[in-house]
C-alpha cells in the first residue's frame, strides 16, 4: 500500500498541473479577444525580437564589415544598398535591432531594479527615509533628462555600461514616483502590517505582499519606460554620443545617411535608406505603446 503522504503530493502535484494549465488556457483565450491594435503591437514585437535575438544568422554580412563600395544602390548583392564606408544597410537595421532594443532592454530592467526598489523602501519604511529619497529624486528630475546625460557621457564617456548606468539612474527617478504612489496604497493593508508583526523581513513584504498588488500598473509601466528609453538611447546615438561605431545602430544610422536626402531626385532608393531606420524606431514604440493601451485597459477592469 502507498503512504498517505505520497497520495497527497501526488494530488497536489495534479492540482498543480491543472493550475497552470488553466492559467495558460485562460491567458490564450485573453489573447485571441485582443483588438487589432494590440494583436498588430504584439505581432511586430515578437518580429524585432526574431530579428533581434537571431541577427548573427539572418545577416548576411557583418555588422563593421566595409570592404564593399561606398554607397552603392540596392540590390547587386546589397538588398538596401551601402553606406559612406562600405557596410551593408541591411545587414546594420538588423545588428541595429539586437543593439538598440538589446541596450534599451537592460537599460530598461535596471532603472526598474534601482527605481522600483528604493520606491518601496520609501513607502515601506516613511519618514525620514521617505523624506530624504523622495527630494534626491526630486532634484534629479529638476535636471532636464537628456540634457543631463549628454553631460554625464562627456565627461565619463560613451562606453556601452557607461551608457546603460547612466541612462538607467536617470530614468529610474520615473519609477521611483511611480512604485512609491501607488504602493503607498498598499502598504496600510491589514495583511501587510499582519506580516511585519509576525517578524518578515523588509525584502520578503516587498516581494511577497507589496510587489504583487501593484504589478499591473508597473508592467504598464514597463513598457512606457522602455519606449522612452530606447527613443533616449537613439537620439543620443544620432549626436554621437550614444552607441558608439562600429556597433550598428538606429539612431546612428539615420546621422551617418541623412546626406543621402538631397539627392532624392537623382536616386529615390538611396534616398529612402536613412528613413529605414527612423521608421524602424518609430515602429517598434508605436506597437509597444499599443499593447500597453491594451494591457491596461485589461487590467483596470474597463469596458469598452
Amino acid at each position: 500500500m502507498s503512504e498517505p503522504s505520497d497520495t497527497y503530493s501526488a494530488a497536489a502535484e495534479v492540482g498543480q498541473v491543472r493550475q497552470r494549465r488553466s492559467r495558460l488556457s485562460r491567458m490564450w483565450i485573453g489573447l485571441k479577444k485582443a483588438p487589432p491594435s494590440a494583436m498588430f503591437g504584439m505581432t511586430i514585437i515578437v518580429i524585432y525580437a526574431v530579428f533581434a535575438i537571431f541577427a548573427h544568422w539572418l545577416s548576411p554580412y557583418g555588422q563593421a564589415d566595409s570592404s564593399f563600395g561606398a554607397y552603392m544602390p540596392w540590390g547587386d548583392g546589397h538588398l538596401l544598398g551601402t553606406d559612406q564606408i562600405g557596410r551593408d544597410i541591411y545587414s546594420r537595421l538588423i545588428y541595429g535591432a539586437q543593439n538598440t532594443i538589446g541596450i534599451a532592454l537592460v537599460t530598461t530592467i535596471l532603472s526598474f531594479a534601482i527605481g522600483g526598489s528604493l520606491g518601496l523602501i520609501a513607502a515601506i519604511m516613511r519618514g525620514w527615509v521617505d523624506t530624504i529619497l523622495s527630494r534626491l529624486i526630486d532634484v534629479l528630475m529638476a535636471i532636464p533628462g537628456l540634457i543631463f546625460a549628454l553631460m554625464l557621457l562627456s565627461i565619463f564617456g560613451s562606453s556601452t555600461w557607461g551608457l546603460i548606468l547612466i541612462i538607467a539612474v536617470l530614468d529610474s527617478t520615473r519609477v521611483f514616483r511611480l512604485t512609491r504612489a501607488v504602493s503607498m496604497n498598499v502598504v496600510v493593508m491589514d495583511y501587510v502590517e499582519a506580516a511585519r508583526l509576525r517578524g518578515e523581513g523588509l525584502g520578503w513584504v516587498m516581494r511577497r505582499e507589496i510587489l504583487p498588488n501593484i504589478l499591473p500598473p508597473m508592467v504598464a509601466e514597463f513598457g512606457l519606460r522602455f519606449s522612452f528609453v530606447f527613443l533616449t538611447i537613439a537620439a543620443l546615438s544620432f549626436l554621437g554620443v550614444g552607441i558608439q561605431p562600429p556597433t550598428a545602430d538606429w539612431g546612428s544610422m539615420v546621422r551617418e545617411n541623412a546626406s543621402l536626402i538631397q539627392f532624392a531626385k537623382y536616386d529615390l532608393k538611396g534616398a529612402i535608406t536613412p528613413l529605414l531606420p527612423a521608421g524602424a524606431i518609430a515602429l517598434l514604440t508605436v506597437a509597444v505603446n499599443f499593447v500597453v493601451d491594451w494591457f491596461l485597459q485589461k487590467t483596470s477592469g474597463l469596458k469598452e
